[in-house]
């Protein structure tokens, strides 16, 4: 009489549905983290001034400045006048536009100091300068 031997596969399905399991439930404890992002279909033109758009204009250039409404601010004054430009045109979103080089980083920081400003509607636009 011939055995035939074979693999028991009831542990690795064991193992495989744990795993399914463990997979399942932190699947509904991660929280995800981001921000509601508004596409606009304007021109193909450069970067708008916001005067005739009803937004305020926030420019950031590959060489690290920030153009806050057609003036030249450092990144620690945006904030503030964010909530000037806000306070004069409360129902204005913010239109940020980045040029293609800028720096990430330095673009995070302006949409931090723009909410920190009490403003949620940002519009995002790129620049090819």
């Amino acid at each position: 009489m011939e055995e035939t031997t074979g693999i028991d596969l009831a542990p690795m399905l064991d193992f495989v549905l744990n795993l399914l399991i463990f997979f399942i439930i932190t699947a509904v404890f991660v929280k995800e983290l981001g921000f509601q992002v508004q596409r606009h279909g304007g021109s193909a033109g450069g970067p708008s001034t916001g005067k005739d758009t009803g937004s305020i204009s926030v420019v950031v250039k590959a060489s690290g400045d920030v153009i806050v409404d057609g003036r030249l601010v450092d990144v620690r004054a945006v904030r503030p006048n964010i909530v000037r430009l806000h306070a004069q045109k409360p129902d204005w979103g913010v239109m940020v536009t980045a040029e293609k080089n800028s720096e990430s980083g330095l673009l995070v920081q302006v949409m931090d100091q723009i909410k920190q400003g009490g403003v949620d509607n940002i519009s995002f636009g790129t620049s090819s300068r």
